[in-house]
């Protein structure tokens, strides 16, 4: 089932003051990488939205830019080769590969597959569909939603564990966005490690190297989260080590300057 990826990453995010949110990093990938990345098997990856440096990536750019996804969605047809194209936000962080695989599963039998959010609404922005379906559709549309273009198409409703539909409109999203990238990184490292996750206080320490980095300095952060699970391996941390080490840091200015003060 060869197909080609058409990502739509040219929108004003207006909710987010007009920054350049395909762009916005989570984690160290951008968020458009990240989709992009979500679609290895593609024979063409179109973006329709400003060149970037992505390599092996096609870019096309509506006419006027920034007029709308339909527009964008003609102006990367035009690129499509293959029988089926996934259609794909520039803004999905937690889209995977086996993601795009069960739309792709999905769409066999029909048009086209959309997922559905947990709320088990169509989200227009990921799903995979017949390229002919969508140019026969594109031909006779004269509206702006994709929701007008592609309802009427009847595409199978997928929904997948994992949220891959999640986009990220607003300041919150990006960092709930942030913050699954933690999890993801917390849960490996402690199989990495042998640790039990359940063991680890995720937030606590966030709040503690918080601390010390804004208190005492940034480099002690690190170190400091470091002695600490030395301490603990050891056994010789105290049930509040964490809430001790806060504090230290919360009060290390004081400290110090009553230090030279009394030198």
């Amino acid at each position: 089932m060869a197909y080609d990826a058409v990502i739509l990453a040219g929108g004003r995010a207006r909710r987010l003051g007009g920054l350049d949110k395909p762009g916005l990093t989570v984690g160290a990938r951008s968020l458009v990488e990240r989709v992009v990345a979500a679609v290895p098997g593609a024979r063409r990856v179109i973006v329709a939205g400003p060149e970037r440096d992505l390599p092996a990536v096609r870019f096309v750019r509506e006419d006027p830019p920034g007029s709308g996804p339909v527009p964008a969605l003609r102006a990367a047809m035009a690129e499509v080769a293959a029988e089926w194209v996934a259609l794909l936000a520039g803004d999905l962080p937690f889209l995977r590969p086996a993601h795009v695989a069960a739309l792709r599963e999905a769409a066999h039998a029909g048009a086209g597959a959309v997922l559905v959010d947990d709320d088990g609404r169509e989200q227009w922005l990921a799903g995979v569909w017949r390229a002919e379906a969508l140019r026969r559709a594109l031909d006779g549309y004269a509206g702006e939603s994709l929701r007008g273009l592609l309802g009427p198409l009847e595409p199978a409703r997928v929904a997948l564990a994992g949220r891959p539909w999640f986009d990220c409109d607003t300041e919150d999203d990006l960092e709930e966005a942030h913050m699954n990238v933690l999890a993801e990184w917390t849960a490996l490292a402690c199989e990495e490690l042998g640790i039990d996750p359940a063991r680890v206080d995720r937030d606590a320490i966030l709040d503690l190297t918080k601390e010390v980095a804004h208190g005492v300095a940034r480099p002690a952060a690190p170190l400091t989260a470091y002695l600490l699970g030395l301490a603990q391996g050891a056994g010789t941390a105290p049930e509040d080590a964490i809430a001790r080490l806060t504090r230290l840091a919360a009060n290390w200015e004081r400290a110090t300057t009553e230090t030279l003060t009394d030198d």
